[in-house]
């Protein structure tokens, strides 16, 4: 069907603005009265447009959406009436386009979980899986609750993240332009001179020489690979399952940053598992829902074989013990949590457990990366002057006094 830009006034004569899929005008028009919207313009879009693609809906609007729904069926509000009022007081377009979908799939008789479902790029599996938990338990607004509580933890994480990498970023940056400065215009004239006054150059000199030399003559070349290879591996490693597979080995590897990548991938396996056992989903259901938002594929993979030796009658705490992924105190509070009938507060301890030890991860790399990334650069540099600098102090030595 195809996509409609609409402008329509509500019953207190308010201008509402979005987009939303009708098989015509006519449809369009009969869509907005039953939300109880009059149409007053309409623009068809391309078959191919997607309301959210032009404004990506965050994981902040997500929290915000978790907050005022934990409140709209916490204080019995009717949930057409509160989405609604979302919907009216939400500003930025992409999503109110998708709440309006989501007013008009309940006003055709849909339940939420249903009318959530049919936007899988803005809510995943795990939130559908959740909210459709939380309906048949009657726990919605506990479960949107940790869904928020969740959100807020990827958020935080991911700002840490980013911090963790812009320092590096930029010191790789303005130290490799640096030396190729020094490489490609100072070194060959500081050399030159030396040569000129018949000095015998040693051999980290003549190593840097040839360097020199090279990047001077095979510049476009060496800018066209490092181009080529910028733009193939990312593709290999994106379209190809061999190249996810590696690249996603790669990473668990990394000195420093493999680690951090570990705990991140365990901590948000952890949050979903005891966010949907605590909503009422089965381990089972719950280990699959894990295993999809683990995004790493060889963790995903232990996530497998341990839900295969679950369904196969084993222990929780017995599958994970045999990945080799959890540390053995985690190992012991799953064990304890199984022997008391307690498993959702041993879930509930696990994640608080990696949550706090993602945070601590992030913080303990940056502070362990910045003085082994600027001992490393300097090294470099304190090399390339070195190299430099002997011939320069040979010639000094062999000055007449």
């Amino acid at each position: 069907m195809p996509f409609f830009d609409y402008r329509a006034i509500d019953q207190t004569g308010r201008s509402v603005k979005g987009v939303l899929s009708a098989v015509n005008d006519v449809d369009l028009e009969l869509r907005l009265k039953r939300m109880g919207l009059d149409l007053v313009t309409l623009n068809e879009l391309s078959r191919q447009y997607a309301p959210q693609g032009r404004e990506r809906v965050t994981r902040r609007d997500l929290v915000t959406f978790c907050i005022h729904m934990r409140y709209i069926t916490r204080a019995g509000i009717p949930l057409l009436e509160g989405l609604r009022d979302l919907r009216d007081s939400m500003e930025k377009r992409g999503f109110r386009d998708v709440l309006t979908a989501l007013l008009e799939d309940l006003e055709g008789g849909k339940v939420l979980s249903q009318a959530l479902a049919a936007h899988p790029a803005v809510f995943g599996a795990v939130f559908v899986h959740s909210v459709r938990a939380g309906e048949q338990t009657g726990l919605l607004d506990e479960v949107f609750e940790r869904l928020g509580e969740s959100l807020k933890w990827q958020e935080e994480v991911a700002a840490k993240a980013k911090r963790l990498m812009i320092y590096p970023a930029i010191v790789l940056v303005v130290v490799g332009v640096a030396i190729l400065f020094l490489m490609i215009y100072l070194v060959p004239q500081v050399l030159q001179l030396v040569q000129t006054m018949g000095v015998a150059l040693p051999w980290p000199t003549l190593i840097l020489m040839a360097v020199s030399n090279a990047l001077r003559s095979y510049w476009l070349i060496g800018l066209v690979l490092l181009l080529a290879a910028g733009i193939a591996l990312p593709l290999w490693a994106r379209q190809t399952e061999a190249g996810r597979n590696w690249w996603d080995r790669t990473r668990l590897r990394l000195p420093v940053v493999g680690p951090i990548v570990q705990k991140i991938v365990l901590a948000r396996f952890t949050n979903t598992l005891a966010m949907m056992y605590r909503s009422g989903v089965t381990v089972l259901d719950a280990l699959r829902a894990g295993e999809r938002v683990a995004g790493n594929r060889v963790i995903a993979a232990g996530i497998r074989r341990a839900a295969q030796q679950i369904a196969d009658g084993r222990g929780l705490s017995e599958s994970f013990q045999s990945l080799a992924l959890f540390p053995p105190l985690v190992i012991r509070m799953l064990r304890v949590g199984e022997t008391t009938g307690a498993l959702d507060e041993a879930l509930d301890n696990v994640t608080y457990f990696y949550n706090r030890e993602v945070l601590d991860a992030i913080e303990n790399g940056l502070r362990v990366l910045e003085p082994l990334l600027t001992a490393t650069l300097g090294l470099i540099l304190g090399g390339i002057l070195v190299s430099v600098l002997l011939p320069v102090y040979d010639l000094i030595g062999n000055l007449p006094l």
